[in-house]
């Protein structure tokens, strides 16, 4: 994507590579930012903290289900890694002015202070209250998941997805 635009026949590898990459980059990552949160910040053990994501979509019997709890926890985590990460490359494969804004690091890192709290916004207040009929308590742990976005979330995943799209300087 360094040149001129190609057709969408020869970019399509090259963007469904990059959402793979960045998937993976940004689930892993976040994988170990959020249990390092959970366990150290908020007292939780993995596995309480995992079946407390598979809540979200099984209610509270996820508490109960042991290993499968834990389970659909972590599928739930890669299934909404997977959604931001392609939302993300699609939109720069799509937008001239969002693949410019990548070319150099601080402005894409401007992007990532962006996204992230737009991520948490959206997630929090349409995706987690459709799923759960309850609206987010706005209290303390609410405002460091919107902060704690930026690093554990979208600076790897804009860093990852502006690399696998051969945008920036060439890697020395």
């Amino acid at each position: 994507m360094t040149g001129a635009a190609g057709s969408l026949s020869t970019l399509r590898p090259l963007v469904a590579r990059a959402i793979f990459v960045t998937w993976l980059v940004t689930a892993a990552w976040d994988f170990i930012c959020a249990s390092a949160l959970g366990i150290f910040a908020y007292g939780s053990t993995l596995s309480r903290f995992w079946q407390g994501v598979a809540t979200t979509v099984l209610g509270a019997s996820a508490l109960e289900m042991g290993p499968r709890g834990v389970a659909a926890g972590l599928v739930l985590h890669l299934a909404v890694a997977f959604t931001w990460s392609a939302v993300f490359v699609l939109a720069v494969a799509g937008s001239p002015a969002l693949r410019l804004a990548l070319n150099r690091p601080v402005s894409a890192l401007m992007v990532a202070v962006i996204y992230g709290p737009l991520i948490w916004l959206v997630m929090s207040l349409a995706v987690i209250p459709l799923a759960t009929g309850r609206l987010p308590a706005l209290g303390f742990r609410w405002w460091v998941q919107i902060i704690a976005h930026v690093p554990f979330v979208t600076i790897p995943l804009v860093f990852t997805a502006r690399r696998a799209l051969g945008l920036g300087p060439p890697p020395v």
